[in-house]
């Protein structure tokens, strides 16, 4: 069947129309994404502004109008950190709802590093062990392990580069206030790592999103044009050589790298700092990049639903 899947992130909305069938990978058909940078429209009490409650009804209502005309028989709608953390997502997702007949599921945090899990899992298969997977999004981290689809672990951290970029970055840093930011960092991530650690040892150890596939491109990963299949990693030392680097660079040198984008500069240093932390925290030298995540889990966990309800018993 044919499915489009609208991803509303705190940085992105994103609908990908895709070709899923049982015992198959979800075959992308057409893709639409839009900048809606929700993380960044939130007013002082933590509430969407109406801009962004404007990009996100406006976004919907043409992803609505994409799928139909794709020949789409769903479509699954869901939201992520910037919504979910929203004082008042109730009252944005009923806009939305009423001006595009829409409904957009929001998924808990653990919801968001569980079905991450299981497109990583389903990527790299049962040869992988015991897996541990990293997302850095708009307005959360997501930390997952486990040795089967469904993990043992799973955890959402306020840590997204988007929400790290406002809090901390509006403007320029120096060395000493750059230090306290990292330290603030590695503080929250490590109050719930010995969850994680004392799983026992990890096997593979991936990452997933545009941060890390952003960073793993500036320290040299293959480029996207090459395709989904070939190997991709980012070692924790080439990206410790980078950071001095990328904190001196303007958001014009930096939209000159490799594999970012001018409306994602300002996530790049605080992105960075969150992918070292983990890799320090976590004791990885290397993370291997996924291309599968959130949007291709939300897909398999449908596909398996879709299979469990033909092959069940109408009695």
């Amino acid at each position: 069947m044919r499915l489009g899947v609208l991803d509303i992130g705190s940085n992105t909305g994103h609908l990908l129309v895709v070709d899923a069938h049982d015992g198959a990978a979800p075959l992308p058909a057409f893709s639409l994404k839009q900048p809606l940078r929700l993380a960044e429209h939130l007013d002082a009490e933590g509430a969407v502004n109406q801009t962004g409650i404007d990009a996100l009804t406006s976004f919907t209502a043409e992803a609505l109008v994409v799928a139909e005309e794709k020949g789409c028989e769903a479509m699954l709608s869901f939201a992520t950190s910037a919504v979910r953390d929203s004082r008042n997502a109730d009252a944005v997702l009923a806009h939305v709802h009423s001006s595009t007949g829409v409904k957009i599921e929001v998924l808990s945090g653990e919801d968001e590093a569980r079905l991450t899990f299981l497109a990583v899992r389903r990527w790299f298969g049962w040869s992988a062990g015991k897996l541990t997977v990293f997302d850095i999004g708009g307005g959360s981290l997501e930390i997952a392990t486990g040795a089967d689809e469904r993990p043992d672990v799973a955890q959402s951290l306020p840590l997204g580069a988007a929400r790290l970029a406002s809090t901390y970055f509006s403007s320029p840093v120096d060395e000493a206030e750059l230090k306290r930011i990292r330290r603030s960092i590695r503080a929250d991530m490590a109050k719930d790592a010995g969850q994680v650690l004392r799983t026992g040892t990890t096997h593979r150890a991936a990452a997933t999103s545009k941060t890390f596939r952003s960073l793993a491109r500036i320290c040299g990963a293959a480029p996207s044009t090459d395709g989904p299949l070939v190997p991709r990693s980012l070692a924790l030392a080439d990206l410790r050589e980078w950071i001095p680097k990328l904190v001196g660079m303007s958001p014009a040198e930096l939209a000159d790298l490799p594999g970012v984008s001018l409306s994602r500069t300002h996530q790049i240093v605080p992105g960075a700092i969150v992918a070292e932390a983990c890799m320090d925290i976590f004791d990885l030298a290397e993370l291997e990049i996924c291309p599968w995540a959130l949007r291709e889990g939300v897909i398999l966990e449908r596909i398996d639903k879709l299979g469990s309800d033909v092959g069940a018993d109408p009695d």
